[in-house]
Parts: C-alpha cells; sequence; structure tokens
C-alpha cells in the first residue's frame, strides 16, 4: 500500500470557480475577496478579516501595524515554522525564545512569564499542529505588563479554546492558506482577524502600498495582496472546513484506538481544546528508524520541526530549551487529511506496532 502524507481538495466546483474569475477580467481587489473576507470573520467569530498573500505575510503585516520595531522583544516559541520569529527578526527585533508545554507542544507560559522584560512589546503563541495554547494565563499577561498578542493560528483553522474560535482572543490572529494546511487556496495565501477596527484599516492598507484611494498613500506600505483567483478558491474551502475537521478528529480517535498499547507517545486534547489536527504527531526515540521503515512499507511521515528556531542560523539565540531540544529529536508526523481511509489508517498503525514490537 502506497499512502501519501498529505492530498489537496481539488473538485469540479473549485475548478469552474477559477474559471469564473478568469473571465470576469477582475483579478485583485474585487467581490470575491470582500465576500472572503466577510465569510471568514464569521467563521472565527471576530468582527474583521483581512486577506493577505501569505501566512507569513499576516504575521508581518500585525507586527508592522502594532508598530513593532528595531530593539523591542518578542517572545515567541522556538518549536515552530521560522515565520514566527524571521518576521519579527526582519523589523529587528530581538527574539525571545520560550520552552514548550511537554504535553501540548505549544508554548509554555510559565517560561513566557520569566523571560518578560520592560523591552518586551509582543508575545505570539503558536497554536501548533491544531491544537490551541492556554490562552488565559497568556491574557493575563499581556493585561498586566501592556503587551500584544499575535496569534499564529497558521496550523489551527477552526480550533477551539475553551469554546472560543482560534483567532479571536489575540489582538490579531494569523491563518495560513499554504497547499499543505486543513484548507487552502491552493497556493500561498493568509488571512488577519481581529476585532479592532483600527488594526484591521491599518493592515488593509499596509497589504496594498498603504493607500486608501488609487493614488493616495496615507502609511508606507508593501504588496502583500491576496487575489482574487485565491479568494475564489478560499470560499469553497472554508464551506468543507467543518466537515474536513471532523474527518479529521475522527482519523485521529482511529490513531488512538490502534496505538493506544504501542511504545510511543501519542497527541493529547486538553479538556478546554478542540484540536483540528493539522498533524498527528508521535514521540518515539526511535524516530528515525521507524520513519526509514515506514517509507519501506510505503507510509510517507514528515517532521515538523527537526530544527528549533533558536539553533537556525539566520535566527539564532542563547537559549536553553530542555522540552524542545529532547522533542525535537522524538517527533514522527503521520499522514492525516480527509481523503485518507480507516483502511489506510489501520496499515499505517500495523506497520507501526510491527516496528515497536522487534526494536
Amino acid at each position: 500500500m502506497k499512502i501519501s502524507f498529505g492530498k489537496m481538495y481539488v473538485d469540479e466546483e473549485i475548478i469552474e470557480s477559477v474559471a469564473q474569475v478568469l473571465k470576469s477580467g477582475r483579478y485583485i481587489k474585487g467581490e470575491n475577496l470582500k465576500l472572503f473576507e466577510e465569510e471568514y470573520a464569521a467563521f472565527c467569530n471576530v468582527k474583521y478579516a483581512v486577506g493577505v498573500s501569505s501566512g507569513t505575510a499576516a504575521i508581518l503585516l500585525s507586527l508592522l501595524a502594532l508598530e513593532i520595531k528595531e530593539g523591542d522583544e518578542v517572545i515567541v516559541p522556538a518549536h515552530t515554522f521560522i515565520a514566527t520569529a524571521s518576521t519579527a527578526k526582519f523589523l529587528g527585533a530581538r527574539i525571545v525564545y520560550a520552552d514548550i508545554d511537554p504535553e501540548t507542544y505549544t508554548i509554555d507560559c510559565d517560561d513566557v512569564q520569566n523571560k518578560i522584560t520592560p523591552r518586551t512589546k509582543a508575545i505570539i503563541p503558536v497554536h501548533l499542529y491544531g491544537h490551541p495554547c492556554d490562552m488565559e494565563p497568556l491574557l493575563e499577561l499581556t493585561e498586566k505588563y501592556g503587551l500584544f498578542i499575535i496569534e499564529d493560528a497558521c496550523q489551527a483553522h477552526g480550533a477551539e479554546y475553551k469554546g472560543k474560535k482560534i483567532g479571536s482572543l489575540g489582538d490579531a490572529g494569523c491563518f495560513s492558506f499554504f497547499p499543505s494546511k486543513n484548507m487552502t487556496v491552493l497556493g500561498d495565501g493568509g488571512m488577519i482577524t481581529t476585532n479592532s477596527e483600527s488594526l484591521a484599516k491599518k493592515v488593509s492598507m499596509l497589504r496594498d502600498h498603504g493607500r486608501t484611494s488609487k493614488y493616495l498613500h496615507e502609511i508606507l506600505g508593501l504588496n502583500f495582496r491576496l487575489s482574487e483567483v485565491h479568494a475564489a478558491i478560499g470560499r469553497l474551502q472554508l464551506k468543507h472546513l467543518p466537515e474536513w475537521i471532523d474527518r479529521r478528529r475522527k482519523i485521529a480517535s482511529w490513531y488512538n484506538d490502534l496505538l493506544s498499547n504501542a511504545k510511543i507517545t501519542l497527541p493529547l486534547e486538553k479538556e478546554w481544546a478542540k484540536h483540528v489536527y493539522h498533524l498527528y504527531v508521535i514521540r518515539t526515540e526511535q524516530r528515525d528508524r521507524l520513519a526509514s521503515y515506514l517509507k519501506e512499507q510505503g507510509v510517507e511521515t514528515g517532521i515538523h520541526y527537526p530544527v528549533p528556531l533558536h539553533q537556525q542560523p539566520c535566527v539564532e539565540g542563547e537559549f536553553i530549551l530542555p522540552v524542545t531540544e529532547k522533542y525535537v529529536q522524538d517527533i514522527l508526523s503521520l499522514p492525516v487529511y480527509p481523503q485518507l481511509s480507516k483502511n489506510e489508517v489501520e496499515y499505517v498503525a500495523s506497520k507501526i506496532k510491527t516496528f515497536l514490537e522487534v526494536n
């Protein structure tokens, strides 16, 4: 059996929506973008959503709108994709890395508190793998110290924290629609969510050369727009997202049942969380050997992420993060996507158990 790590969803309706945009002659700043923003804001239970060109752009524009600048400190987890930190680094901020919670792999709130200084301006918690961070302690810290929170929700479309949608809790929420995400625009794309009218207006200007009309540029901005083609695709993908989340959660439950007695650590879901399983990540000290064995059996896997950010040459920092440094040696992502069948999940689980029985 051959099982890929992921698959994108494309149907005739999506293909037709692209054709309609191409026929319309309106490729940017049109009705599809407007409606996608409205629909995504409603999905996240926020007042505003602003479509942008990528998840990276969403984080960068949020930082710009909140006036993060050279010399400011931004606290981020070291266990995440590089865009969480590189955007702030690009603006001249100092990146302060926090360790991760050993159960959820999201940012360790106690470590965050220990690293706040008078120069700290923002915290970027990452809802990693689709599991929310514990937001209440972070929100208390931002209230106490006057900080901003930018939710990196690039892997957490539809996830919930204590009944509230991710992306609705901080000053801004940042989403990615990269092809591997739980919903995609079949290319690069992103969204910023917020309940702040002023922030929404500012990021809308920043993504479009700082203008409010065609030739009036009130602030410095760049081009980080989301095209009409991608917005049209995103609207249709969003309609399917709830059923896809249910399917991912069902697949995770199959893995949990099938692997419950295996000698590996399975992902968990906190009682206050709704996990959307962008990734299903196990841990084993035999990670590399298991990954090689599964590849031989036709099963693709991934490692998210093998090198923590505080050890990356372009954004490195002098930090000791014991949980992060241990876990990146052990984590392995298994296939999880809506088209995956129960038979395929059973095949993956059986191969894992076979490997563990003899190793």
